[in-house]
């Protein structure tokens, strides 16, 4: 199936990419690329028969901007949380993915951030406008991890997210994203049908948190996750 499905993937890009960058050029900000973006994610699934669901936690809460932190498992994975997504938003990426034509153009319009982890002057400014704009009230999304798990396992989460939920005074929410591996896990072209799902839980406050409490609101988030991934 990938052999159909990747090929349909670019042509997609290019027809909602394309406007997507007249539109960002157009309106500033961002928010007229995030109804193509879900379009785009629901083409990519519909193509490849992949269906999608998400679930919340009584007490998760869309009224103030937050840090959304997932866990990562099959590329399959973000589009399923750009469609589960229930408020405005916006990536922290790897900055390689700017390099893309096309797809990676749109996103840096659209206000998505990129970081250099192999520098960590140019990371710090990119945390310190996420900050901002989360200040301003436009949640982001992270992958903790940083990339795909291969066996499903959590890797060590990465701190900048958190961090930058710190130094915005906003909250992190877990996101725990299941049924990934068996439609297409790291490594692999194949792709099968089959459903993921989306959980937000319950918001995580970061105003009792300093950066030297860091590492306790990692764990506090970890344990979300890897409690709901052991149930599924």
């Amino acid at each position: 199936m990938a052999l159909i499905v990747i090929p349909l993937v670019i042509i997609y890009t290019l027809l909602l990419g394309i406007p997507g960058i007249l539109l960002c050029l157009v309106v500033p900000g961002g928010r007229a690329l995030m109804p193509l973006a879900r379009v785009w994610s629901w083409l990519v699934m519909r193509t490849a028969r992949v269906r999608w669901k998400a679930t919340y936690d009584p007490a998760f809460d869309t009224r103030h901007a937050a840090v959304y932190a997932a866990n990562h498992q099959s590329q399959f994975d973000i589009p399923a949380l750009v469609l589960a997504m229930p408020v405005d938003f916006r990536v922290v990426a790897k900055r390689s993915l700017l390099h893309v034509p096309v797809f990676g153009w749109a996103l840096w319009l659209a206000g998505f951030i990129f970081i250099d982890r192999s520098n960590r002057e140019q990371a710090i400014k990119s945390l310190d406008r996420a900050a901002g704009r989360l200040r301003r009230g436009t949640s982001v999304a992270i992958f903790a991890e940083g990339t795909r798990s291969p066996d499903g396992t959590l890797l060590p989460f990465k701190r900048g997210g958190f961090v930058l939920a710190i130094q915005a005074g906003v909250p992190v929410v877990p996101v725990t994203i299941t049924g990934g591996r068996g439609v297409m896990p790291k490594g692999r072209l194949w792709i099968r049908p089959g459903t993921l799902e989306v959980h937000f839980g319950a918001p995580i406050e970061t105003r009792d948190h300093t950066y030297e409490t860091r590492d306790a609101l990692i764990a506090s988030v970890r344990a979300v996750i890897e409690g709901r991934l052991a149930r599924a």
